[in-house]
């Protein structure tokens, strides 16, 4: 199973718990497995079928760009980060 990072702010839906073990293979799949395990983490994480945009996707260490199509081994870390915006030019 996988090992998903909980942020913070979505703690109080894991009882305080920092990470939670969580079988999929796909993004998708970790999110619908994390709703049944935990309910209302799909609702913070989704919108529209797709990850929210205020919400980066990193997948043993790398940011992904697939969103909810990124594959996820059986050993994976998977963590949902505040989406960082660019500066300035």
């Amino acid at each position: 199973m996988a090992t998903v990072f909980i942020p913070s702010l979505m703690q109080n839906l894991t009882d305080g718990k920092h990470t939670v073990e969580i079988p999929g293979a796909t993004v998708r799949q970790i999110i619908e497995n994390l709703e049944q395990a935990h309910p209302g983490m799909k609702e913070r994480l989704v919108e529209n079928n797709r990850v929210k945009p205020n919400i980066s996707v990193a997948v043993d260490g790398e940011v992904t760009p697939l969103g909810m199509l990124e594959k996820v081994g059986e050993t994976s870390e998977v963590h949902f980060l505040p989406a960082i915006g660019g500066g300035r030019d």
